[in-house]
């Protein structure tokens, strides 16, 4: 036969046809039951309209055992390449579940592994869609050692690029690990599963019968293990999700922080700010109330919403610059923090901090969560994680205390003593080591059982010590706050802090790296 352009071309068509079609037609249309999209249909989503160009279209697997020889599929279930998202350049792979069950080969972990030094190497993100069963059997170690390569390179794109993953389907043993170490997590109610070990395998060791749901579903990891810092009613919805969330990211650690326009102005008072701290320190209010009166359009991308919800961390603007807030919620547990609440602070500041997006803290916090179950737990250490993060972010930071800073949390909740440029402070703020009753007792124990009246002098004692204490200006008398603001010009004096924090340049003492107490 003759080869010519024209039979070049055909050859080349049959074989897009074939790779395109992923683990053949039949398979795809079951994949697509319900609002499950495929591994192509996903990309379409998630990268601009015509960006996305494709890496390794005709790689196959080179198994030869149980047959795998005569089962060969171009692309070897995962696409990989790179495309935009709102013009920015990203790299992404989305697993194909129709391809032996989205199984990683020594080969897939080559083509993913590819994208990730290209990410890398080029300073843009990178975005990885999961749809797979776990390690291909028939491979054995060379798999293995595949997620291993993929493990490698997520540690070293560690805080150089943002990376995303998103849990479309299955993600079973190994494969749990690589979004373990990216910075966000995505997953999809109802169809997206995340566990080192199965039902079936947890039934058969520790005799415990859950369902997939129960054990490692959506619902599961957003709320009770933290894994899962967003989740998505559909494969769409997860997919515009990572969209948004981009939007408040740099491309690497190099770039600054992105800056949109706005016609939110600077100088935006709210008188509402003035009264929403209630007049009895018992009493708690919403802490997201007062982030969306000062940022702009009063849009706020909240980070783990049904995690540790004592604490409150997510993205906004001012006057169009991104930031990173993390904030004590008084209607959880009155903003005490506890384990779960100082890890999910902790990362989010680093992450903040190693790509350069500044911290705006809002602080109401009485003190860590007493009990034995804290302690027998490592609250020590996992409250010196949010500690450490803080003390050690060199970007701008600025602080608000709106009310309660009450002892080590004072200090852990980014005080001036950490290195935070702008600390400001409410007239309704109480900065001490302690609530004025719990410190009555303590100090003047004696003098109350002498009194005549000890429950009159306990009263007039307690007021003396919030008129001294329970304030904030002998903590402005020190220099460790620096101004006693108005609420209602709160929006005003952070984005003034931000612009002239905006060439800001801190560096930390040369070293390795340091031993964050994990």
């Amino acid at each position: 036969m003759e080869i010519t352009n024209e039979s070049l071309q055909l050859i080349l068509e049959r074989k897009n046809e074939e790779a395109l079609i992923g683990g053949g037609s039949d398979r795809l249309a079951k994949h697509k039951e319900g609002t499950r999209l495929t591994a192509r249909e996903r990309l379409d989503v998630l990268l601009d309209p015509g960006s996305f160009v494709e890496m390794d279209r005709f790689m196959t697997h080179r198994c030869g055992n149980f047959g795998m020889e005569k089962k060969k599929v171009l692309g070897d279930g995962v696409i990989t390449g790179y495309g935009r998202i709102n013009g920015k350049l990203v790299y992404v792979y989305s697993q194909d579940f129709t391809v032996f069950g989205g199984s990683l080969s020594s080969t897939q972990a080559k083509k993913i592994c590819k994208v990730l030094e290209l990410a890398m190497k080029n300073g843009a993100p990178m975005i990885g869609l999961n749809d797979s069963g776990g390690a291909r059997i028939q491979e054995g170690v060379e798999a293995l050692g595949g997620y291993a390569d993929i493990f490698l390179r997520n540690t070293m794109a560690s805080g150089v690029v943002p990376q995303i993953s998103a849990i479309m389907g299955p993600c079973a043993g190994g494969a749990v690990y690589s979004p373990s170490i990216t910075d966000f997590i995505f997953m999809v109610k109802d169809t997206s599963y995340m566990f080192v070990t199965g039902p079936d395998v947890v039934k058969t060791v520790t005799h415990e019968d859950v369902t997939k749901e129960a054990l490692g579903g959506a619902i599961t990891h957003a709320k009770k293990s933290g894994v899962a810092h967003f989740v998505g009613d559909n494969d769409k919805h997860c997919l515009l999700l990572i969209r948004e969330l981009l939007n408040f990211f740099p491309s690497n650690n190099i770039d600054d922080s992105p800056v949109l326009p706005t016609k939110d102005s600077p100088d935006r008072a709210e008188a509402e700010l003035n009264e929403i701290v209630p007049p009895n320190p018992k009493k708690p209010y919403n802490i997201k109330d007062v982030i969306k009166l000062t940022v702009d359009e009063g849009y706020f991308l909240e980070v783990h919403q049904h995690y540790a919800e004592n604490v409150v961390v997510g993205f906004a603007r001012y006057n169009g610059r991104s930031v990173g807030i993390v904030a004590n919620q008084p209607q959880v547990l009155a903003g005490c923090l506890n384990i779960p609440a100082s890890i999910k602070a902790a990362r989010f500041v680093r992450f903040c901090d190693a790509f350069n997006i500044p911290i705006v803290t809002f602080v109401d916090v009485p003190g860590f969560l007493p009990g034995v179950d804290q302690e027998w737990n490592g609250i020590i250490t996992h409250g010196a994680k949010l500690l450490y993060a803080y003390a050690e972010a060199t970007v701008p930071k600025i602080t608000i205390i709106t009310r309660k800073a009450y002892g080590g949390a004072y200090d852990v909740m980014a005080s001036k003593h950490l290195r935070s440029d702008v600390n400001l402070a409410w007239p309704t703020a109480q900065i001490a080591v302690m609530g004025a009753e719990g410190a009555v007792n303590i100090i003047f124990r004696e003098e109350i059982k002498k009194a005549k009246d000890p429950q009159a002098e306990r009263v007039r004692l307690t007021q003396d010590y919030e008129d001294k204490f329970n304030n904030p200006y002998l903590a402005a008398e020190l220099g460790y706050i620096d101004e006693v603001i108005e609420p209602a010009m709160t929006r005003k004096r952070i984005v003034d802090s931000l612009e002239m924090l905006k060439n800001k340049r801190d560096t930390n003492p040369r070293k390795k790296h340091g031993n964050i107490p994990l």
